[in-house]
């Protein structure tokens, strides 16, 4: 791959069709870009919540309007109307809908990827699950007053899913000031995991990070399965900005770029057995010489 990559909107990598619209996928370096199509009469109350539910769309979308007028309301009752050339970033929490006659034309960084995907009840998946926590989270809080802790929280939630986009992470659950994310490859969530404890340091703060891979179930909007509680257990063991993974996480991720280091065999509660885990890194690319 050269420096230099070009993709087309009009050759994508995959078309996601909804009700009245569709979106055009294309991926390249890492980023996720998306042309979202809306037609007249398109709402996400109508055509999106029947297929995804809740009560309003949770992925965060920054883009360029080309074209139409898209009204967005928040949860918090904010509304606003949208028209071309307004370059947004519409945060997790809102519905909206088309206004007018003509077609909505948007062009998305990231917030494309399962929006208006359905979600199969029941269905168990092979996935790489990934657990964060915020390390010391009670005593930074009591150190900062509740104002400013709430502040460096949103920061933090904010950095996080920022990086999931890049890594294509499905958030699934936020638990306090952690974060629970599925992945489709094993590789892609150790970096991520490698970029998101980098990131946050940024904030005068410190993750600790856990993966594993294993079977889980999608259930009632959260995970379930042994793989999950794994997961949590090892995330548990990694000390601040450290990346614990399991042994059949390193495994698969083998030849990827990346350096794993032995952390010994760990008994993790209420699993059976001693669990082989290792702190993940990436390594560094090399300079060219001269």
């Amino acid at each position: 791959m050269g420096r230099i990559e070009v993709r087309s909107l009009s050759d994508p990598d995959e078309v996601v069709g909804f009700d009245h619209g569709e979106s055009r996928i294309v991926r390249l370096a890492g980023t996720v870009v998306s042309e979202e199509q809306h037609d007249p009469g398109w709402s996400w109350e109508t055509h999106i919540r029947p297929v995804v539910g809740g009560t309003s769309c949770q992925f965060h979308h920054r883009g360029y309007m080309r074209s139409g007028v898209l009204v967005i309301r928040s949860d918090e009752g904010e509304e606003v109307r949208i028209g071309p050339g307004a370059v947004v970033d519409i945060q997790p929490g809102h519905v909206g809908w088309v206004e007018g006659e003509e077609p909505v034309l948007l062009i998305d960084w990231g917030g494309a990827i399962e929006w208006a995907s359905p979600r199969t009840e029941g269905e168990r998946i092979l996935a790489t699950i990934l657990f964060t926590d915020i390390v010391d989270s009670t005593a930074t809080a009591s150190r900062l007053g509740d104002s400013a802790w709430r502040r460096t929280l949103e920061l933090h939630n904010e950095t996080v899913r920022m990086v999931l986009q890049n890594y294509r992470g499905r958030e699934v659950a936020t638990a306090g000031d952690g974060f629970l994310v599925i992945f489709d490859g094993a590789a892609r969530a150790i970096r991520c995991g490698v970029a998101l404890a980098r990131a946050v340091e940024g904030l005068d703060l410190r993750i600790r990070v856990g993966i594993h891979t294993g079977e889980v179930e999608l259930a009632n909007d959260n995970l379930t399965g042994v793989a999950v509680h794994a997961t949590a257990r090892i995330m548990n063991e990694a000390g601040p900005g450290e990346v614990l993974v399991s042994a059949t996480t390193r495994l698969l991720a083998e030849g990827a770029g990346l350096q794993f280091e032995p952390r010994g065999a760990h008994h993790l509660k209420g699993l059976d057995g001693e669990h082989e885990l290792f702190a993940a890194e990436v390594v560094p690319a090399k300079r060219p010489m001269g």
